[in-house]
């Protein structure tokens, strides 16, 4: 009976396991269709930058006496050791220029021996262009946006038969410095930029007072650079008219006749007994002392003026409009090896107005202010007032096309001896064969006429003029 089931049961697993078999197979499901996989977009790629040719190392020999020394590490110096930082391809190497004789002699020296340093201040510069010894700037002063801004007076200074032989390394407005709060103590209205020879005139005498300590006005010689300008504009500064000096003329005449006027009025004008009633020893004294209405005086003065003067003080000028003025220049030799360099170290030193923009900077770290721009424009400007922001010197700035360049000495062949060193041949009691600088410092004191002299001083400068004129290279 037990076989009879285990039997049975075997027929019915192995039944079961047939019709398993025997079932529909499932349909295998079909693969996706193929996609290629995306090809991924190439991110841009920038192109190294091409690195700036490296520039070969340039050694500039430069020749200033305004550099100090090392020690002090001067304004100058730092501005010379920020253009390295910014250029380090390029060394500037100082000259050495101390020992005996004058600046000249030793640029002469070093010239005769091929030693010329490549940028240099300049003393005289017609001697320079007399000796072939500087570059023509021109092409390169034309290209220069910062050039556009110089002064024209300033240019003309450096131009030699229409080509630029120098480059204005700083400007000092010239003129007469005013005492506001003497003026108003007085009840008197004080000098402004733009006062005539009347208001000055007036001023000058109205507020002296030797008695009380008060003088209208410091010095008397300086009235003869400026006079002859305001009755004959033709005429500049102690009366050359760019070509000639006009000692003859009604003008320059009239000049030596209003400083001999105002000589009562100033220190050389007063006796021993009343120098006793002021504390100054000296012309140079009184403006700070606030024993002078008025003081001729530079640019230069101005920084201390802001410092020291402890009264309200401005910048007035000379009588009708205008100023002085002084020029620095600094010049480019042609045996420079590497004009360029030499030149883009150069207006560095001189009219650039990023350079004015570091020497604010420098200046401001060091307790003290920069010298007036030489490319002036509106920030210039508003930089330099950020230092001062007097009235009249701002007005100087604004003006200075009308400046009578009083530096004739650097840019003009021939002036020294017209001016001072010449001798025209002339006795003047005892005194011997005198110069030129004799005949214009004595000519209010007595001890000759000018007037019978003056037609003489005229011709005899001039011909030294035409003589220094005709040396120079066309």
């Amino acid at each position: 009976m037990k076989t009879a089931k285990f039997v049975y049961l075997l027929v019915a697993v192995i039944l079961i396991a047939t019709l398993a078999g025997c079932g529909a197979k499932p349909t295998p499901t079909a693969p996706p269709p193929y996609q290629a996989k995306p090809t991924p977009t190439p991110e841009p790629t920038t192109p190294p930058p091409t690195p700036e040719p490296t520039k070969a190392p340039v050694t500039i020999r430069y020749a200033n006496w305004n550099l100090g020394t090392e020690q002090e590490n001067n304004i100058q110096r730092q501005l010379i050791k920020k253009y390295m930082d910014m250029n380090p391809h390029v060394t500037i190497a100082f000259v050495d220029m101390s020992g005996e004789g004058s600046w000249d002699d030793k640029l002469t020296a070093l010239a005769a021996k091929g030693e010329l340093p490549d940028v240099f201040m300049a003393d005289k510069t017609p001697l320079y262009v007399k000796n072939g010894w500087l570059a023509d700037l021109t092409p390169l002063v034309s290209k220069d946006p910062d050039w556009a801004d110089v002064p024209q007076v300033l240019k003309d200074g450096v131009t030699y038969s229409g080509k630029v032989l120098g480059l204005p390394a700083a400007q000092f407005i010239m003129g007469y410095f005013v005492n506001k709060d003497l003026y108003e103590a007085a009840n008197l209205d004080a000098p402004e930029y733009g006062f005539s020879v009347d208001d000055f005139m007036k001023a000058v005498k109205s507020l002296h007072n030797p008695a009380k300590g008060i003088l209208g006005l410091d010095e008397m010689e300086f009235v003869m650079g400026w006079y002859a300008h305001t009755v004959d504009p033709k005429l500049k500064w102690f009366s050359f008219d760019g070509v000639h000096m006009n000692y003859n003329s009604p003008a320059f005449k009239e000049a030596v006749a209003k400083t001999g006027e105002l000589k009562p009025y100033t220190w050389q004008g007063l006796t021993d007994e009343q120098k006793a009633n002021f504390k100054s020893q000296g012309p140079w004294e009184l403006f700070l002392n606030q024993e002078v209405g008025m003081r001729w005086d530079g640019g230069w003065m101005i920084p201390e003026y802001t410092k020291n003067a402890k009264f309200n003080w401005d910048f007035v000028g000379i009588p009708g409009g205008g100023q002085a003025q002084v020029m620095d220049i600094i010049v480019v030799s042609k045996t420079a090896a590497n004009l360029e360099e030499a030149y883009n170290f150069a207006r560095w030193m001189t009219f650039s107005k990023q350079a004015y923009a570091v020497e604010a900077e420098l200046a401001k770290a060091a307790g003290s202010a920069p010298k007036m721009p030489v490319s002036v424009d509106a920030a210039s400007i508003e930089l330099y007032k950020s230092f001062f922001n007097k009235p009249g010197i701002i007005l100087a700035l604004q003006n200075l096309d009308k400046s009578l360049i009083e530096s004739l000495a650097k840019i003009v062949p021939g002036y020294v001896a017209a001016r001072w060193e010449g001798k025209p041949g002339i006795d003047i009691g005892e005194d011997k064969d005198v110069n030129m600088w004799y005949m214009f410092n004595f000519a209010n004191e007595g001890r000759y006429k000018y007037e019978d002299y003056a037609a003489r001083l005229e011709e005899f400068a001039n011909k030294l003029l035409d003589e220094a004129r005709a040396e120079l290279p066309k």
